[in-house]
């Protein structure tokens, strides 16, 4: 008697888990909360959640820190100090340290092409324009690794009227955007824990169609 056999069942892909997670801003108090160190803030979050006690780094031309994550895992999380448009170079500079595949990496950024209450996850994509994101993608050689967009707003959008680019994410947010912001903030660092523990595909599907408002 011929039993039947059931095809063999298709592997599962691997998980897209990061190791290291970046935010892209610029160094000095004069930067401080303005829309393009949106990516420090959530690195600051992220620090502040898990206890993670990090300092000026030389050798990675940065601010580091590690913390001890689930199943034993180590994270990293890095605040380049190279200026925006040099970030390339403290991220590969831990990477060649700590001999990380570049999508092991998440980048966390401003983007002037979500509104302020936007976050988007993709594991890959172009540089649109980011200064800090051309930076990475040259250094790293390649543009498949994973990032986090954080919508700044447009620079011609009703709420902020019409101003040049550079003022515009070197700027602060508007007190209407700020209470915005206050809840991004911690979702989006929501948003990073979800990718560590579940993959950036299940982070995706939880937060990339999320609004978040006052």
């Amino acid at each position: 008697m011929n039993s039947e056999r059931s095809p063999n069942p298709k592997p599962q892909p691997a998980l897209a888990i990061p190791q290291l997670i970046v935010g892209l801003g610029n160094p000095g108090t004069q930067y401080d909360g303005t829309r393009h160190n949106i990516g420090f803030d959530i690195i600051d979050e992220l620090a502040r959640r898990w206890n993670a006690s990090g300092s000026a780094n030389k050798k990675f031309h940065g601010w580091f820190a590690e913390a001890p994550f689930a199943n034993g895992q180590k994270l990293r999380l890095l605040k380049p100090s190279t200026y925006m448009n040099r970030s390339g170079q403290s991220i590969r500079a831990v990477i060649d340290w700590y001999k990380l595949p570049p999508n092991s990496v998440l980048i966390v950024y401003d983007d002037m092409d979500l509104p302020v209450g936007r976050i988007r996850l993709r594991l890959s994509g172009s540089a649109g324009g980011h200064n800090g994101m051309k930076s990475a993608i040259a250094h790293l050689g390649t543009q498949d690794f994973p990032r986090l967009r954080v919508g700044i707003g447009s620079s011609k959008s009703p709420d902020t009227g019409s101003k040049d680019t550079v003022s515009h994410v070197l700027g602060k947010f508007s007190p209407s955007e700020a209470k915005i912001i206050n809840d991004v903030l911690p979702g989006a660092t929501d948003a990073v824990e979800i990718s560590l523990k579940q993959g950036i595909e299940k982070a995706m599907n939880l937060y990339n169609n999320r609004l978040f408002a006052a």
